[in-house]
């Protein structure tokens, strides 16, 4: 069995957003399979990280913006803001894409893993999900 399905996250502003439970939410009716996170965004990015200590998403957008400066005076692509290409850049720099296991009707992931969006831009942007389940 294969289908998709289309999660809309409401904007959420600049930062590291777990997104675990929203993403749960759409995998029933798979119990043993694969679930593929495709975000239809360059701005933005999906990542696993520790869902623990809340400082770590902190840590993790601080260090981004040391990695990839706003503003960075080497970007020609500069009409859509100064976020605006290190955002793109940071997109290349972690991806748009995981693929996790589903066993057992749940998302395989570690004891201390969870799903992130991470926003680049300040702006504040809805961004689309397209889920696909393969399984059984």
């Amino acid at each position: 069995m294969t289908f998709q399905r289309l999660l809309t996250l409401p904007p959420m502003g600049r930062g590291v957003h777990l997104i675990t439970p929203r993403i749960e939410a759409q995998i029933r009716g798979i119990e043993t399979g694969i679930a593929h996170l495709f975000l239809q965004h360059t701005s933005a990015s999906l990542a696993l990280n520790e869902n623990y200590d809340p400082d770590v998403r902190g840590d993790v957008e601080r260090f981004l913006r040391s990695l990839v400066p706003d503003g960075w005076e080497g970007f020609r692509h500069t009409l859509e803001g100064p976020d605006d290409m290190p955002a793109h850049m940071k997109n290349v720099l972690i991806g748009s894409s995981l693929t996790i296991p589903v066993t057992e009707g749940r998302l395989a992931l570690g004891i201390w893993q969870g799903i992130y969006l991470l926003e680049h831009r300040e702006g504040v942007h809805a961004r689309r999900v397209v889920i696909t389940l393969i399984g059984e």
